[in-house]
């Protein structure tokens, strides 16, 4: 089993600088620790990302999440497919399978939706749940400023540093910390990270069990 993750910036068109958004969206991928073999980014403003623990992917959304919305005006939509690999290609859009079909159709239906984050699995009370849990994410997640992004990225960039430490690096005081993790409900997303993976592993437990 893989995850697929497949997204694009929004808004994208309102930039007359391409790097405006590749600088981030590169340094994102780049810093997810992935191997460039499993992540490309085409059409300039698109992009795909295999992951291989599937416990990391929320995770990874959302550090990629943050470090888009460091630029003002600027968001991402993801699409999650989980499922089977059966093709391996020299590239990462090249390469096949449930998990990249399940990623790329739902990044389709998402701008149908204006929504920004969906998930897709084979198990229908799976994605409906999750998906739901999204939605309520995304709530706070949509409307992050660029000063809670800025925070949030060099939290997910230093996992475990303290609010002290990110205020020194930052040059601001420890208490506008806590006030920028608040206002984005960061500790609410990171809630949701630990259901996810708890979620996904039972996923995996199931399709070894069907084997």
């Amino acid at each position: 089993m893989t995850s697929v993750i497949t997204g694009d910036i929004i808004r994208s068109g309102k930039f007359t600088n391409p790097e405006t958004w590749l600088m981030p969206l590169k340094e994102a991928l780049t810093k997810t620790g992935i191997d460039k073999k499993y992540w490309e980014i085409y059409r300039g403003d698109s992009f795909q990302i295999e992951v291989k623990n599937n416990q990391q992917v929320f995770y990874i959304v959302t550090y990629i999440k943050a470090c888009i919305k460091t630029v003002k005006g600027l968001d991402v939509r993801m699409a999650i497919g989980v499922g089977d690999k059966t093709f391996e290609g020299s590239i990462v859009t090249e390469s096949n399978g449930e998990a990249f079909q399940f990623s790329g159709e739902t990044l389709e239906q998402l701008k149908g939706e204006k929504t920004n984050l969906k998930i897709k699995t084979r198990y229908l009370n799976l994605n409906k749940e999750l998906n739901l849990y999204f939605r309520l994410a995304l709530i706070s997640m949509d409307n992050w400023t660029v000063n809670s992004s800025e925070v949030i990225k060099l939290y997910l960039e230093n996992y475990g540093v303290s609010q002290s430490e990110m205020a020194e690096a930052i040059g601001i005081s420890q208490d506008a910390i806590s006030k920028r993790f608040k206002r984005a409900n960061f500790n609410d997303i990171m809630d949701l990270n630990r259901l996810y993976n708890e979620k996904i592993t039972l996923l995996e437990l199931n399709l070894i069990k069907e084997k």
